[in-house]
Formats: structure tokens, C-alpha cells, sequence
């Protein structure tokens, strides 16, 4: 893909902030998180969307390889059986000013979510990963937004937003070592980077909050296409349908008032020519 493609709106407006978009066949098609409300939300096939409460804050949602699904709430996670169940692990901190904003799962299925404070505080946040038994690790602070993660094809790779520094970073990944070898994979000046996801080719989609766009970067960071929106607080992206070749797109309300740009927190979608890959599952 290289230029610019223009994206049609999928559902009507769904959410405050949606947030996080995943395709999974275990779930029958795509889940977000309408954040602020707290909800999961489910887009059937014909379009229609089921809404499920999980608590106050819905950060992230991913599925589980034993089906169901692991869900980033306030100051933890809760796991989705199949039959619906949720159970509540334990909070990973019971500080109020706090509260988890996004994750994605490692090649081996190991749950990473990161934090930011209420009042967005520099430097307050960090990044955590939830392991299949339960248990919780902090793996490194100074974060201001935790946004989007996610892995390289080969597994080598993990690329990475804190949003307050406009930049996608890059980390050599090993899954005994784990993240390593920060570096600037390219920084933002239109918009600001948010949700992201990682196609079939290795390359790197990013939503520009702020930016009414979705762009696509090359593995050496340059700019090699662009997702035009008609709202301008772009959340996060996802590939999904039966081929994966579908670019499905979350919006915002946030920080707009009622009467300006009224598709805003809808889902938007576009056929890019371009696949993604199957969500990475967490082993949970």
C-alpha cells in the first residue's frame, strides 16, 4: 500500500472513546472497549452491537486460547471464560489515580498492558505483563499514555506508543530477555500516535489521535501510506474479516462538543490491499 485511502463508516456511533478494536473467529467477529463507559462491545456480522459491562474503566479486551477472553480494567485484569463468566484476579495497585489504557499479547501469550494517571501526569505510569498463571510483573515506569503494542511477524520485534512523546518506538524482543533495546522508530508531528497494529508484511499502522488518520510505516519507519477520517480523534486499528484484509478503525467523542463531527465514536472500516495477522492470544 502506498498513498492514500479513504475509509467508509462501518456502525454508527457506538461509543464516548472507543478503543482497542480485535478480530477474533472465537468471538465471531470484532470486540472493542467503549472505555469511560466500561463496556465491552460486540459487532455482530450484520453490523448490529452488544454492549457488556465490566467495570469502571474497559482499557483493553484480547482473546484467550482457551476461548473467552483476558479484559484490562481500572487497576487490573479480568478473564473471560466461555460461558461468559468474568472472574477478577487481583488489582495490581490500589492507587485511585491511576488506571490501565491499553495492551496487547507477546508471541507467547503473555498479556502486556500499560497505564496512565487520570490527570495524565508525566512520567506516573508504567507498563505490566500478565502472565498464563496470574501472575502480574512490572516491567519498566516513567510512561505518561501507554498506548499500542504489538509484535513483528518473526517475533523479533515489539513496537511500542507512549503517546505523550509523538513517537512509535521499537524494542529487540527475545522471550526469555524480553524487551530490550528501546529506540525511536519514528516520530509524529501530525497528529498524535495511538493504537497500533502490525500487517502480515511487517509494517506498522498507527491511529493519529488528533490526526484524523491511520498511517502506515515501513520497518525502517518511513511513511508508506495513509487513512484518511472524517473525525479527527482516531483511537486504534485492527485488521479483521475472514482474509484479514479488512482495516476496522475506533473513534472518539472525547474533548468535542455534541453538535461538531457527528460520526465521531463511530467504527470506521476500509480494504486496504493489504492482510493483517490472527490477534495474538493470550495463553491465559
Amino acid at each position: 500500500m502506498t498513498g492514500v485511502t479513504i475509509v467508509e463508516q462501518y456502525t454508527e456511533p457506538v461509543a464516548f472513546h472507543a478503543e482497542g478494536p480485535v478480530w477474533s473467529p472465537s468471538w465471531g467477529g470484532l470486540r472493542c472497549v467503549d472505555m469511560f463507559a466500561g463496556d465491552v462491545l460486540s459487532i455482530g456480522a450484520d453490523r448490529s452491537v452488544a454492549r457488556r459491562h465490566v467495570g469502571s474503566i474497559a482499557a483493553a479486551v484480547r482473546p484467550r486460547r482457551s476461548g473467552g477472553a483476558v479484559i484490562a480494567v481500572e487497576r487490573g485484569f479480568v478473564l473471560e471464560a466461555t460461558d461468559g463468566s468474568l472472574t477478577a484476579l487481583p488489582e495490581v495497585w490500589n492507587d485511585p489515580s491511576l488506571r490501565m489504557n491499553e495492551g496487547g499479547c507477546d508471541p507467547q501469550g503473555r498479556f502486556y498492558c500499560g497505564s496512565i494517571a487520570y490527570d495524565q501526569a508525566p512520567g506516573r505510569a508504567s507498563v505490566y505483563r500478565l502472565d498464563a498463571d496470574g501472575s502480574v510483573t512490572h516491567l519498566f515506569g516513567d510512561v505518561t499514555c501507554s498506548n499500542g503494542i504489538d509484535w513483528s511477524p518473526d517475533g523479533r520485534t515489539a513496537y511500542y506508543v507512549d503517546s505523550a512523546t509523538r513517537c512509535i518506538d521499537a524494542f529487540d524482543y527475545d522471550a526469555s530477555a524480553g524487551l530490550a533495546g528501546r529506540r525511536t522508530l519514528v516520530a509524529i508531528a501530525d497528529g498524535i500516535p495511538d493504537g497500533l497494529t502490525v500487517d502480515a508484511e511487517g509494517y506498522v499502522w498507527v491511529a493519529l489521535y488528533a490526526g484524523s488518520a491511520v498511517h502506515r510505516y515501513r520497518p525502517d519507519g518511513t511513511l508508506d501510506g495513509v487513512v484518511e477520517l472524517p473525525v479527527s480523534q482516531v483511537t486504534a486499528c485492527t485488521f479483521g474479516g475472514e482474509n484479514l484484509d479488512q482495516l476496522f478503525i475506533t473513534t472518539s467523542r472525547e474533548n468535542l462538543p455534541d453538535d461538531v463531527q457527528p460520526e465521531a465514536g463511530s467504527i470506521f472500516h476500509c480494504t486496504p490491499g493489504v492482510r493483517g495477522r490472527a490477534a495474538l492470544p493470550f495463553a491465559g
